[in-house]
């Protein structure tokens, strides 16, 4: 199984269509296997989900994310794990650990505003 966190430096970057760069988990048997990172070349909200899907993302956990991008990752096999923020690492070890993640209020869903505040931060169009 393969875990995607959108990433920026340390942390889980709060705005996926927006994201840089992912972190992809290998994981097997609740261990993480192995570590990789891909950059996004600035893909935008519906390519990310072909993208991660063509990385063999099964998982994705992120913080903000609208029901379009939700939509198109569930459409590509992908299950999405919303609201969570805090540094990568520790997001993959409580996943793995079966914690509960996530927000079920997570989504952004006003992306047609000139700027809007997603769940702690503000996006700018």
């Amino acid at each position: 199984m393969i875990v995607a966190i959108p990433t920026e430096g340390e942390e889980i970057f709060q705005h996926f269509g927006h994201t840089q760069c992912f972190t992809l988990f290998e994981v097997e048997d609740h261990w993480v296997k192995n570590t990789t990172k891909i950059d996004t070349s600035d893909s935008g909200h519906g390519a990310l989900a072909v993208r991660l899907k063509e990385a063999g993302a099964n998982v994705l956990i992120c913080g903000g994310i609208g029901p379009g991008a939700v939509q198109a990752l569930g459409e590509n096999g992908i299950e999405v794990i919303a609201g969570v923020t805090g540094k990568v690492q520790d997001a993959i070890a409580a996943y793995l650990s079966g914690k509960k993640l996530g927000s079920p209020n997570a989504n952004c869903d006003h992306h047609h505003e000139g700027g809007h505040s997603c769940h702690g931060h503000t996006c700018h169009h």
